[in-house]
């Protein structure tokens, strides 16, 4: 076990969430936020008797793994018991009746917690007087059912702690949940539509409902300011001397062939959402990610048939960049995927590979992939993006698919690129030329804006497809 010397910023967090009852540390990854939280759960349990229960609701990947294993690492948690619930529901309803410290779950499972402890557990109500959110962007959205279940036990909730390296990712109204959480809507009103009344403006409308809003002039420095004594913010950067981290893009031009069936197949799956020649610009959120999902899957070579799990093989271009790309590189990869069907075809393409290929699904893939028993790992950003640390097994990563999500996007490329990682760090994007895959690539250097500027990338190209 490892003994934990904090610097200096991690002395601030800890001391933070010891003196306020509700706190967000929204810091970027590498910087140590678990073994900050867990250093003030540890002390508010054990030293201050403050806390009795304390849940942490994460990622699934991050739920099985990573706070147990710090929890293991440091000497001066030893004695911090644990109990995950994960599993089917007779495993949770046991590992919630075990006797712990710090209780595990993933925050798919948060709704049936509630529920559970609520009405069906004999009278056996919320009784975690700390919680812990794990990524708290997963309670951005005011309407999702996660979020309004936690909101029915806030007040059961004697302390809470949101950790995120990226509280808006796409922009600030990703906020609004967050902080209502904390504060219970003091700081940044109790309603949502009168936190967007006042701090955005309507932008783009298509038949009087507006699609996005655009941020009033001096609005982020007063929602930043108003949050600033119930939150910290800190930036790997300024912190951390981390190695150099390289953006590669690799080009790849369409043969003819290829170009032709990308170009019938972008037809015609751009003229199945248009009624009339008028209707481009009314291709809002509604139908605008479906469509963009199709384009992006032809940039990649292969497209899902019309409610069927069959796919079809439109080329195999950026597939041979991809294993062109590999072959001389002689150094452990991961790479990411976007579609189920990109991940079949992976494999396919590194069958005859002389190396260890696996599809990560476990544990034991990260562990291996770290021990460098793993030379191609095939992954997709939702389930290895949070809180992993990888960077013991290899420092490049190969974007087959990039994401529509910067968050997404950005966490998956911190598995590498974090503390403890010995080298320079690569990150390879393969963009079609002339796709989809442009859009997306240009769409992600706006980080807020992100979802805005994929909306107005994908009207141009539909209208550019029917010309």
């Amino acid at each position: 076990m490892n003994t934990f010397k904090p610097y200096a910023y991690q002395r601030e967090c800890i001391d933070r969430l010891l003196t306020h009852n509700s706190y967000g540390l929204f810091i970027d990854m590498g910087l140590g936020k678990t073994v900050i939280t867990l250093t003030a759960v540890n002390e508010l349990i054990r030293y201050r008797f403050m806390v009795g229960r304390c849940l942490v609701i994460a990622p699934l990947s991050v739920a099985m793994s990573t706070w147990q294993t710090e929890i293991s690492k440091w000497r001066h948690l030893e004695g911090l018991t644990v109990s995950t619930v994960i599993g089917s529901r007779t495993a949770r309803i046991k590992a919630l009746n075990a006797k712990a410290d710090v209780y595990i779950i993933n925050r798919e499972n948060v709704v049936w917690l509630v529920e559970y402890l609520e009405s069906e557990a004999g009278g056996w109500s919320f009784d975690f007087d700390m919680v812990v959110i794990d990524e708290s962007t997963s309670f951005k959205n005011p309407k999702a059912k996660r979020f309004k279940a936690l909101c029915k036990v806030r007040h059961k909730i004697k302390r809470l702690v949101l950790l995120t390296g990226t509280p808006a990712p796409n922009g600030l109204m990703d906020v609004w949940a967050q902080s209502y959480l904390l504060d219970g809507g003091k700081r940044l009103y109790n309603n949502f539509y009168r936190f967007r009344e006042a701090y955005f403006i309507p932008g783009r409308a298509v038949n009087g409902v507006v699609y996005d809003y655009k941020i009033r002039t001096g609005a982020y420095e007063e929602i930043t300011h108003r949050l600033s004594d119930i939150s910290l913010s800190l930036k790997s950067e300024d912190y951390l001397e981390l190695p150099d981290i390289t953006y590669v893009d690799n080009l790849v031009e369409l043969d003819t062939i290829a170009r032709r069936a990308y170009a019938k197949f972008e037809r015609g799956c751009v003229l199945r959402y248009l009624d009339d020649t008028d209707s481009a610009s009314s291709v809002m959120a509604s139908t605008a990610a479906d469509l963009s999902g199709k384009l992006l899957q032809l940039a990649g070579g292969a497209i899902y048939q019309e409610d069927s799990k069959d796919y079809v093989t439109v080329h195999d271009t950026k597939l041979k960049a991809l294993t062109e790309l590999v072959e001389p590189l002689n150094e452990n990869i991961i790479i990411f995927y976007n579609f189920l069907h990109e991940k079949a075809r992976l494999c396919n393409a590194f069958s005859d590979f002389k190396g260890e290929v696996r599809v990560f699904k476990s544990g034991k893939d990260i562990a291996d992939w770290n021990a460098g028993k793993v030379n191609i790992l095939i992954a997709h950003p939702a389930a290895m993006g949070y809180g992993l640390n990888l960077q013991q097994g290899g420092r490049r990563i190969i974007w087959f698919g990039l994401p529509q999500s910067y968050e997404q996007y950005a966490q998956a490329n911190k598995r590498l690129h974090r503390q403890g990682q010995q080298d320079k760090v690569f990150v390879h994007r393969l963009v079609c030329k002339g796709t989809r895959d442009e859009d997306v690539l240009s769409a992600l250097a706006h980080k807020d804006s992100m979802q805005k500027y994929l909306l107005s990338s994908l009207t141009l190209r539909i209208k550019a497809t029917k010309t």
